[in-house]
């Protein structure tokens, strides 16, 4: 079985990550990580970079589509080179996956539209202009579309496919394997719970810090040949 992840500039690491440590450790399966051209990808926080192994011509068919979120996504959400790479790898797949605001993407593509998704919780208007109806959830499924909020529900979601494709005893080895018990520090259990101006705060960095973000060089520009991405 083929797990390809798809990376790009400005992803958000653990929306990728997380997910992987459950799937890659999945007898048999087989990880790649593709993006626009071999190289290193450079996360949001441009402290972090994702080897690229295989560019998007390498890859014509998989099994388990994987599209991560971060601020990177959004402009992607209209390049249709990423976007093709999407529709025509998902043609091929038994799952595609999409975390955060990924699941953008995977709509973008057309893929979501009359179907129900979850994403992170500032997203999900701009996921309804995309015609598809969000779902307050941690992780979610519809048909072979397999969706999951914000950031560290990438880790809810790794453990759900699990549990489909390999069934719930192999899914609670790998939870308890990455010993995945969470215990937040705060009593909040939702994003709504939290404090307005903390919700903001989030909001404001989403609209404006993530491309003050993108702006940033990498640290490790000129030590790495880095990937670009599908527009250039």
């Amino acid at each position: 079985m083929r797990l390809s992840i798809l990376i790009f500039d400005g992803l958000t690491t653990l929306d990728a990550i997380g997910g992987y440590e459950i799937l890659a450790r999945l007898p048999g399966m087989e990880t790649e990580f593709v993006a626009a051209q071999r190289g290193i990808v450079a996360a949001d926080t441009r402290r972090l970079g994702l080897a690229a192994f295989r560019d998007f011509s390498e890859v014509t068919a998989t099994d388990i589509l994987y599209v991560p979120g971060g601020p990177g996504a959004f402009a992607l959400e209209k390049d249709e080179i990423f976007l093709d790479t999407i529709r025509r790898l998902d043609k091929t797949s038994t799952w595609t996956v999409g975390i955060c605001n990924g699941v953008g993407l995977l709509a973008a593509a057309g893929l979501l539209k009359g179907r129900k998704a979850t994403t992170n919780w500032f997203y999900q208007d701009r996921l309804r202009a995309y015609g598809t109806e969000f779902v307050a959830e941690r992780y979610h499924r519809d048909g072979k579309y397999i969706t999951g909020a914000g950031v560290s529900a990438s880790i809810d979601t790794g453990l759900f496919l699990t549990s489909l494709i390999a069934g719930e005893q192999v899914a609670k080895t790998l939870q308890l394997g990455i010993e995945y018990y969470p215990a937040p520090p705060f009593p909040e259990q939702r994003p709504q719970d939290v404090a307005v101006e903390i919700q903001e705060r989030i909001r404001r960095f989403e609209s404006e810090g993530g491309k003050k973000q993108l702006a940033m060089e990498p640290a490790f520009k000129g030590m790495f040949e880095l990937s670009r991405s599908a527009h250039g």
